[in-house]
């Protein structure tokens, strides 16, 4: 299936199911990143730019040019993008557990942040009527590499479907089809080519934790979308203990992926 056919199929499925519970409005958290950049300009083909509502929800290790290129998006999309920071809650919750659990960093400082993100969100959903849009893809949802209660929220996921690698590859082609037909591309240039992170953490790097994206996604593409066992895997080439390592954690995590939003199903 050709990229362009990809992303049709993931905005159709977001306008089916936003029309199918009468929801014309959205709401998006806006890192900065490439997974809410490519689902920002999928909003605005579904919702129209004056229907999406952007919020930039900085945490303690945010950069501040993630907040640059969001800004950026926003204003290329013509969409607004606010600003609220997730700076005192997360303080709030550091001071309420200290006694409990050690909060300054780690994981639970890390899923915490996520969650007050998810907090804000469903704030301005519930108040505003807004139907809040999942930013995760596959790849991350696969490895467990998300946040329940957290970037897992949401009523829908136009990217869920989509492993990482082709995140970027649909990104560049939404730039290349807004310049092509004389409009602005919509998604920074930086975004294309920075290293993915959270930014949860000092110096975060996704690929720090997951390997490298364009090997992982032909791993987990074999093993879950083609149904390669793991002996299948190693003899296709694969390297034993990444196979174990990833389907490992493909297989842990399956609690996680039942607790997410539906999403667009694509073909691989």
């Amino acid at each position: 299936m050709h990229i362009g056919e990809k992303y049709g199929v993931c905005v159709d499925g977001l306008a089916s199911f936003a029309h199918g519970i009468g929801m014309g409005d959205a709401v998006i958290g806006l890192s900065g990143g490439i997974d809410s950049s490519l689902v920002a300009c999928m909003c605005v083909d579904v919702f129209g730019a004056d229907h999406v509502h952007g919020y930039m929800l900085p945490g303690p290790y945010s950069s501040e040019h993630s907040l640059v290129d969001a800004q950026e998006l926003a204003f290329n999309l013509g969409m607004r993008a606010e600003r609220i920071s997730i700076d005192k809650p997360f303080e709030a919750f550091v001071d309420v557990l200290g006694d409990h659990c050690i909060m300054a960093r780690g994981l639970a400082a890390e899923n915490t942040q996520a969650r007050c993100r998810m907090v804000v969100l469903m704030a301005l959903s519930n108040a505003h009527g807004w139907m809040m849009v999942n930013t995760g893809n596959k790849s991350e949802a696969m490895m467990g590499y998300s946040t329940l209660y957290g970037d897992t929220a949401g009523a829908f996921a136009p990217i869920g479907g989509l492993y990482k690698t082709d995140v970027f590859a649909m990104s560049r082609w939404v730039n290349e089809k807004a310049l092509a037909e004389g409009r602005v591309a919509p998604i920074p240039e930086h975004v294309l080519i920075k290293p993915p992170s959270a930014e949860l953490a000092p110096d975060q790097r996704d690929e720090d934790t997951l390997g490298s994206y364009a090997e992982l996604d032909g791993l987990l593409i074999d093993y879950a979308e083609h149904g390669m066992g793991r002996e299948e895997l190693v003899a296709a080439g694969y390297n034993v203990d990444e196979v174990r390592r990833v389907t490992g954690r493909v297989d842990a995590y399956a609690f996680k992926r039942a607790l997410e939003p539906p999403f667009p199903v694509i073909e691989y």
